[in-house]
């Protein structure tokens, strides 16, 4: 007769490129779940020893070779319990996403990853192969069959269907699921789906953390046999969960297991982006932020950001006010430092501007000023704000936004100068949004003024944005069907947009492209972020 079954899901950051690190986590956790809980099972995410996604490291023979040693330690190390490690396995020149299965201190199977995603942020086909030999995994444990699938398997119906074919009473599936809004509904509808047509209970594990461009939020979670979908556990936190499965009911229950709280849209983008600044910090060895404070929206829920990703003690806002620069966007800076504890610097540009000036005043004679005196302010900061970081050490983030990054309304070399960009994914709406919301959380830190003013670059005299763009919600509205639906010119029109001001959008889309390229990596919070999921070229004479 079956008994019940202990299972232990680590849901960890792995970073990419930490084998030997990795490995000593993965065994610490191993002896973890085995002597602290009692674990008949561990299972780690998808490539938990190389991290996700290893990229080129992948092509690299001496780094392949190491995961292959340290799968071995790893292996030595599993005893009085069964674990499964994702790892990138090579066989000659072959590469394979694999699992292994880990029991009495060896490898005892290993199954391969059968659908290989290369869409959005995924390029395992470049990486990957099939093996046209491989099948399913199915192994006892406890008297129970279980069946082993990673990633993109459980999406298909075959490896799934062919797995329970083989006899699994039960499935695990390892993940490495990067983060995007509403993705956590779509993942909870698949568990129901799948559990309720097959009648086997699922459990799905997921790593955390930032990686460059992309964040991982966990989000582990079990459903069973009857199509029920226990609740998440906490996003984006590390953490061993543990639960028992009872296969006469086909249900689990929880030993270890706290539910996530607030899962609100709103919450879980800020929660995602704090991640990726906090993540990304820590793995490339900043210790301090700095960003520029104009007293505007973008800044002000980036240093909000910053302030919940490190501590206010390790993030510097520096003011750079020019001539053009008014007292309120001074005075709203200071006061959202003081609310948050902030060290504030004030460095006026002044000086430098009208040097530039001053010695391009013969090349400029007789053309009246434009952008061009516009971007040199920006340009200025730019160029200081790196000084900065240069000499006092830390990452530079940058303020853009989704809607700025996506019609070029940011100035390359200036306002886009940086190592980390916080709000690229997200639309100048969604930043109001993020706004609101995280001045319901505890004590306002972003000034209602701040909020309620009409944005501005403030780089000539009373400067609005609305001056060079449509109103946010038009536009945004615009680059949500243009970017993220793909939808044509023509398509946006018959949606009921003027002609005239979608080809315009569509338009700055286009000649801002070389900027994007340029720009710096930002986390991922939609289904189209710019940079790995977006990839347009440059010189492009398609005008659909």
């Amino acid at each position: 007769m079956s008994q019940p079954l202990r299972i232990a899901f680590a849901q960890f950051d792995f970073p990419v490129g930490a084998v030997d690190g990795n490995a000593s986590r993965i065994v610490e956790l191993i002896a973890e779940a085995r002597d602290g809980f009692g674990a008949d099972l561990i299972a780690f995410p998808e490539l938990a020893l190389s991290g996700y996604p290893p990229e080129d490291l992948l092509l690299r023979p001496s780094f392949l070779r190491d995961c292959h040693q340290a799968m071995e330690r790893i292996a030595s190390a599993a005893t009085g319990i069964t674990a499964i490690v994702g790892w990138p396995e090579s066989m000659g020149s072959v590469v394979y996403n694999s699992a292994s299965l880990l029991r009495d201190g060896r490898i005892e199977h290993t199954y391969r990853k059968r659908e290989l995603p290369n869409y959005a942020v995924f390029d395992e086909r470049r990486y990957f192969e099939l093996d046209p030999d491989g099948g399913d995994c199915v192994f006892e444990l406890n008297g129970i069959q279980v069946g082993l699938l990673v990633c993109e398997d459980l999406w298909f119906r075959e490896p799934l269907a062919s797995t329970i074919a083989a006899g699994a009473e039960l499935v695990v599936s390892i993940h490495a699921s990067p983060f995007e809004r509403d993705k956590r509904g779509r993942r909870d509808q698949l568990l129901e789906d799948v559990t309720r047509a097959h009648g086997v209970p699922v459990a799905y594990v997921n790593c955390v953390g930032g990686q460059d461009a992309v964040v991982f939020d966990g989000g582990s979670l079990v459903a069973d046999g009857d199509g029920a979908v226990h609740p998440a556990g906490v996003a984006f936190q590390e953490q061993l969960l543990v639960v028992d499965h009872d296969p006469g009911s086909r249900r689990f229950a929880p030993v270890q297991w706290v539910d996530d709280g607030d899962e609100s849209r709103d919450a879980m983008a800020w929660r995602a982006v704090v991640c990726g600044i906090r993540d990304y910090c820590r793995k490339n060895g900043f210790d301090k932020v700095w960003l520029g404070l104009s007293g505007g929206l973008d800044s002000a829920v980036v240093l909000a950001l910053a302030v919940d990703a490190i501590g206010a003690d390790n993030v510097t806002a520096v003011r750079l006010p020019s001539r053009y620069t008014v007292g309120l966007s001074n005075d709203l800076a200071a006061e959202q430092c003081a609310e948050q504890g902030v060290r504030m610097l004030t460095l006026p540009i002044e000086g430098p501007f009208q040097a530039f000036l001053d010695t391009l005043s013969e090349c400029f004679e007789g053309r009246p000023a434009d952008t061009t005196e516009e971007n040199l302010q920006s340009r200025i900061r730019g160029a200081m704000m790196m000084a900065l970081t240069n000499k006092f050490h830390g990452l530079l983030l940058t303020t853009g936004n989704k809607s700025e990054y996506a019609v070029g309304y940011a100035t390359i070399y200036g306002d886009m100068a940086g190592g980390y960009a916080p709000l690229k994914d997200l639309y100048k709406t969604e930043v109001y949004e993020l706004a609101r919301w995280r001045n319901t959380v505890g004590d306002p830190v972003i000034p209602v003024g701040v909020i309620e003013r009409p944005p501005s670059a403030e780089l000539a005299p009373d400067q609005r944005d609305q001056d060079s763009l449509p109103p946010y919600d038009v536009l945004d509205a615009i680059l949500r069907r243009h970017i993220d639906g793909e939808q044509s010119g023509g398509e946006i029109t018959r949606a009921g947009f003027d002609a005239g001001t979608v080809e315009r959008v569509l338009r700055l889309v286009r000649i801002g492209e070389w900027k994007r390229h340029q720009a710096a990596p930002g986390p991922k919070v939609s289904r189209r972020a710019f940079g790995r999921e977006r990839r347009y070229p440059i010189t492009n004479g398609y005008r659909g």
